[in-house]
């Protein structure tokens, strides 16, 4: 290992809640040896006072002792080598709350009671007033080297840009004719009206041109015909009134002003404007799906199954970065609908001969859940290929339909007209027939009569087998996927297309090389009693061989449940013999005996089964509580898995550990080491930490008690329009450690970001106002965990688009502060935001691929490389961080964005903290791709999914509700029901 440079130090001032993001001094930092012969020295440090930004006052910031913690048995043992760090005295200031007013409050905090609390918030109300924190300078730890991104320079134009409305009569829904009225009218008047100007137009109001047109404003009459005709010889002209009106000219010198860091907002419109132009030429030649094009010609589209198909693409946008103007281009897949006619993609969804066999009910719901707006074209009409969207199929076979034919209701059957009208006679009178059109006016159409149309994007959730289809289509060595995208380039020819050169666009046909650093790995701390008391991991993993949990929990009273039919009670009893012995050789205390039998059940039965267990065992015990479930589950256990977690999290208050059969029958020490880990922290252990964390050696979270949270909010898929969103949050509950997160959840309203119970107040016909919210009740756990309360925050946040930035600081920011305040007047600690951002299409690659120096196993770029130059914002402080070793496919950095910083971090400080943190995840001997606060959220919001129940709609669509009795909510949500106390407190969604 290389050694590390000399990290630079940062003073810890508490500056106070108005104080906005001043820049970071360069700082000089404590030395930390790291030669990879052995850990950094353990030298005493005391904390040196603070330069004070107010002149002291009695109430002074007071060290605490840490209290006891009732979960963490194991501390004991790592007293000699985990000293509490030494809180750095400060002086008082509106974010700290004083002796006399804590003396008596619960947990350290005063209560506000109802009254509402006074005091100044330095944070703006509006986005107009809202800047986000500056770059602080750059990142100058680690080892310097080069990487190539799928960046590509683009030249700025000269030209004037001007922005004209559009406005079509009759009112068009779909872009795509709005597309093809606009190209007929350049057709028909590029050369005169236009004055040989070409437009980009974004598909609903807006035009674009490079110059100005001869007129302000004209009106067009375009004839166009139906697309939904196309019939050959005879053709439908629909007549459309086209307004075309000079609304304003876009800045492009404010726009290279904010490239160049002189301005700190981007002119939104001169950027939307080149991406629409670059866009142009792509979406006549390619299906746009977003802000990606799809062709089949691109590659051959491979089979997903069940009437899918793979279609390869691309990914373009224009970015702001500090190079200038930037084109990402990166290579993207999607499941489309396999055009094929309707009865072949039947007999493909369900996996059988349909020719002959009479459909079930249930073969029915699948057919017509799978074809509900889907776009066919008739085939029984020689050259006629009239399209329609599927509305729905009927309840009937085809032989049984009859209709009327005219006034006086002369009833005939669909197959006496079609071979009378078309001469086509159905042959599958046992198949039922495709309804097109709204509900009022239904028509009927056989299936042997219809073929789906090609390039219709399939929506729905994949299966299992076509996940794993897709995902062997997607998953590209890095090598590969880099000469894919330069392909994509040399494709595209940006120096040939017209709209490109109208605007004066110049795009660079190579690779973005960028100055990165791969930043070391932290020394990780492991239990005294092991032969290895330190480990350095090596490009990013290591192994829990001649290691033991630096806190190894002790599970006395556990039970093992068998839901799999094929694993005998001799193969149960073997494999939880062999877990107990591994774990106790990780360093647990573990009952090698269950308190009662293996239990063996029927999936169908999990409730009963569970509450069984449950009684035997605390009938065994004497009332005393069952510590651990081991639950063996079949391979394929659909909804059982969630049905489990649901019912012992919220209903009986047990923490469990599911293990499927294959791994039952296939033992393999790998396996068991990892779930040994996972049962540990499920526990209330540790199983390391950053030797730097107990040394006291982390900048901003060793000097003062700092809590650490991660948030996340998943939304449901698409097509369940019902469901809510959840929202999780979790917070560390140790310091210094900063390794154990307590988890919350909630429901909130269908596809809202924004968390809504941060904070919250509610009335009570006792105490009056009341205030709660998943942030005030961490900083009571983080008091009640560690004796202290919190003079620091560090809020990571994941999910956030680039477009919700505003709204999410300024709504969350605005909770962080309210929750603060509401548990002691004027406690107002310091908050970094930064967002995390893992949905980006930036990636990195190795600058030569056959260097093996510079590359791990997979051929991905090394785990620590980080960069904040070239490709990142021209003015905030983000950076793309590589913190994992790629396994397969290319590597994708995670992108973090630093919002807001009354921390004063540095450069190297957040990035230092966030790569050394994703070596603490609990669930692997690895670094992970996202720092593990937001990778904790997102596993708690995504197992709180499975406390919801099926709701099924009135259309036959199913949504999910959450399961309980509480009333609903302010938002009409109803409330998810609440965890356990015993199973809240710990990271039960490992």
């Amino acid at each position: 290992m290389p050694i590390r440079k000399k990290e630079s130090s940062e003073q810890h001032l508490m500056i106070k809640p108005h104080l906005q993001n001043p820049v970071n001094p360069v700082q000089n930092a404590p030395k930390t040896a790291q030669n990879g012969k052995g850990p950094p020295p353990q030298e005493s440090q005391k904390a040196k006072p603070h330069n004070q930004t107010s002149p002291p006052t009695k109430n002074r910031g007071r060290r605490r002792g840490r209290g006891g913690r009732k979960s963490d048995q194991g501390d004991v043992c790592m007293r000699p080598s985990s000293r509490h760090c030494a809180v750095a005295r400060l002086p008082a200031s509106p974010s700290l709350g004083g002796a006399a007013s804590e003396a008596n409050a619960p947990n350290g905090y005063v209560e506000n009671g109802g009254n509402s609390v006074s005091m100044e918030m330095g944070f703006p109300t509006s986005s107009k007033s809202l800047s986000f924190a500056p770059r602080p300078g750059y990142g100058q730890v680690g080892i310097k080297c080069v990487v190539k991104a799928n960046h590509f320079f683009a030249e700025l134009p000269e030209k004037d840009l001007n922005h004209y409305d559009v406005r079509i009569t009759p009112e068009v829904a779909s872009t795509a004719v709005n597309r093809a009225i606009m190209a007929e009218l350049v057709r028909l008047y590029k050369e005169s009206d236009l004055g040989m100007r070409l437009p980009a137009y974004d598909g609903r109001k807006s035009l674009y041109t490079a110059g100005e047109l001869p007129f302000a404003w004209k009106e067009f009459n375009i004839k166009l015909v139906d697309e939904q005709d196309g019939i050959v010889g005879r053709t439908r002209e629909r007549v459309y009134n086209v307004v075309i009106k000079f609304v304003a000219r876009a800045d492009m010198h404010h726009l290279g002003q904010f490239l160049v860091g002189k301005c700190a907002d981007a002119p939104q419109e001169a950027l939307q404007i080149l991406d629409i132009v670059l866009r142009e030429l792509s979406n006549k030649r390619y299906c746009p799906i977003g802000r990606s094009f799809f062709s089949p010609d691109i590659r051959t589209p491979q089979r997903l199954g069940e009437g899918l198909e793979s279609w390869c693409g691309f990914y373009q946008s224009i970015r702001p970065t500090q190079m200038g103007l930037s084109l990402n281009i990166d290579m993207a897949s999607a499941a489309f609908i396999e055009p094929l006619p309707v009865i072949e993609f039947v007999a493909q969804l369900l996996g059988k001969d349909v020719l002959s066999r009479t459909l079930s009910d249930a073969d029915r719901v699948k057919i017509k859940k799978a074809l509900r707006g889907v776009k066919v074209e008739v085939t029984h009409r020689g050259s006629v290929r009239r399209k329609y969207r599927v509305s729905g199929l009927t309840s009937q076979p085809t032989r049984e339909l009859v209709f009327p034919v005219d006034e006086n209701l002369t009833m005939k059957s669909v197959i006496e007209y079609f071979q009378e009208m078309y001469g086509f006679t159905i042959q599958h009178g046992h198949l039922p027939c495709l309804q097109v059109g709204n509900q009022k006016k239904a028509n009927y159409l056989p299936m042997e009569a219809c073929k789906i149309v090609e390039g219709q994007r399939y929506t729905k959730r994949l299966n299992e087998k076509q996940i794993t289809a897709l995902l062997k289509v997607t998953c590209q060595r890095p090598r590969d996927r880099e000469n894919d995208i330069l392909q994509t380039v040399q494709h595209n020819a940006y120096d040939q297309d017209p709209y490109a050169k109208e605007f004066g666009i110049k795009i660079s046909e190579k690779l973005a090389s960028v100055e990165a650093r791969i930043l070391p790995a932290p020394w990780l701390k492991y239990h005294e009693t092991g032969k290895e008391k330190n480990c350095l991991p090596q490009v990013g993993q290591w192994n829990m061989m001649n290691k033991k949990m630096i806190n190894g929990m002790t599970v006395s009273r556990w039970a093992c449940i068998n839901f799999s039919r094929g694993v005998q009670e001799s193969v149960a009893r073997g494999f939880c013999s062999e877990l107990a012995q591994m774990c106790q050789v990780s360093g647990m205390e573990f009952n090698p005996e269950p308190v009662i039998p293996i239990h063996n059940a029927r999936p169908e039965q999990v409730e009963k089964a569970l509450k069984h267990v449950y009684h035997a065992s605390m009938s065994k015990t004497k009332g005393k509580d069952l510590e651990l479930l081991l639950a063996i589950l079949p391979d394929n256990n659909g909804s059982l898995y969630g049905d489990i977690k649901r019912i012992c999290e919220t209903d009986l208050g047990l923490i469990s550990q599911c293990c499927l059969t294959k791994y039952v029958f296939k033992i393999s020490k790998q396996y068991l080491a990892n779930v040994s880990l996972k049962i540990n922290v499920k526990m209330g252990g540790r199983n390391t930490v950053l030797l730097d964390a107990i040394s006291c050696r982390i900048p901003l979270v060793s000097d003062i008690p700092t809590i650490i949270f991660g948030a996340d909010v998943t939304h449901p898929e698409n097509g369940e329009d019902s469901s809510p969103s959840i929202a999780a949050v979790v917070a560390s509950q140790d310091w210094p450690e900063v390794t154990k997160y307590a988890g919350l959840v909630c429901a909130q309203a269908h596809r809202q970001e924004l968390i809504q119970d941060l904070y919250k107040t509610w009335q009570d016909p006792v105490r009056g106002t009341v205030s709660g919210g998943m942030i005030r009740d961490l900083l009571v756990s983080f008091r009640k965990a560690t004796g202290q309360k919190p003079l620091r925050i560090i809020f990571y946040r994941d999910g956030v688009s680039e477009g919700q930035f505003y709204q999410v600081l300024l709504y969350e920011l605005d909770a962080i502060r309210k929750a603060c305040a509401s548990l002691e007047p004027n406690y107002q600690p310091p908050v970094t935001f930064i967002v995390v951002q893992k949905r980006h299409h930036t990636r990195l690659f190795a600058n030569n691929h056959r260097d093996r120096s510079s590359i791990d196993k997979s051929g991905n770029i090394l785990p620590g490389t980080v960069v904040d130059t070239k490709i990142c914002h021209p003015t905030e402080h983000d950076f793309y961080l590589c913190s994992h070793a790629g396994i397969q496919g290319t590597s994708r950095p995670a992108h973090y964005h630093v919002l807001w910083d009354e921390n004063n971090f540095t450069a190297d400080g957040i990035q230092s903290l966030t790569n050394n943190l994703c070596y603490t995840y609990a669930r692997c001997t690895r670094s992970v791709s996202v720092v593990p606060p937001a990778y904790y959220a997102h596993l708690a919001a995504f197992r709180a999914r499975f406390y919801l129940e099926p709701d099924i709609q009135e259309n036959g669509s199913t949504g999910h509700t959450a399961k309980g009795t509480r009333a609903t909510g302010e938002s009409g949500v109803r409330p998810l029901p609440a965890l356990k106390e015993n199973v809240k407190r710990v990271m039960f969604y490992c």
